[in-house]
């Protein structure tokens, strides 16, 4: 009973992002204009094929690394940031990393999301410095109750050695950029980043 359960709520969920064959897709691509990074602009997630994962598979080559102090008070440590991947595919761009503690207690919770009680990863952003554009993170929808395309965090308070695998998805950079910046609330940013 529990594995039907678990199965149904599984489904749902990725009928809800368009992620099943015959699902409603979520959100639609947005017309890109050139803006100045200054401006913020939100990109609703493009048409994605039909996927049987929650999550893309994770690549194991670092691509970029930054080592940083995360969090505050007593959920304050240090960290290692690793890029692990950054792959278009058709009109998306998908983003892995890892965070690693070093040292202390290192609080992933909410310091990646756009709000005090966001506890996903949808304040990281990719920035084309030669379009002048910030890409954000998908949206499966265009409503107030459209949830990110990215990993939850909800709970992630690392102890040192603990690692913790994230994600986002994004609207794809135009095919002839092939490295960007990647920004994450808190950490920094990554410069160069390749896109495979």
């Amino acid at each position: 009973m529990r594995k039907t359960i678990v199965l149904a709520v599984a489904a749902a969920a990725l009928a809800g992002c368009g992620a099943l064959p015959g699902a409603p897709q979520g959100g639609g691509g947005e017309e890109r204009r050139s803006r100045p990074v200054s401006e913020s602009t939100t990109a609703s997630a493009p048409e994605q094929q039909p996927t049987q994962e929650s999550a893309p598979p994770q690549q194991s080559a670092v691509i970029a690394s930054k080592e940083t102090k995360v969090g505050s008070g007593d959920m304050y440590g240090e960290a290692r940031v690793d890029l692990t991947g950054l792959k278009r595919q058709g009109r998306t761009a998908t983003l892995t990393w890892v965070v690693t503690a070093l040292d202390g207690k290192v609080n992933v919770h909410n310091g990646l999301g756009t709000g005090t009680l966001d506890f996903t990863v949808s304040g990281v952003a990719l920035i084309d410095p030669v379009n002048a554009k910030r890409y954000r993170v998908a949206r499966n929808g265009t409503g107030a109750d459209a949830e990110c395309v990215c990993s939850g965090t909800q709970g992630q308070f690392l102890e040192k050695g603990e690692a913790s695998t994230l994600y986002a998805v994004f609207a794809a950079p135009p095919a002839d950029v092939s490295t960007i910046n990647v920004e994450m609330p808190g950490i920094g940013v990554f410069t160069d980043v390749p896109i495979a």
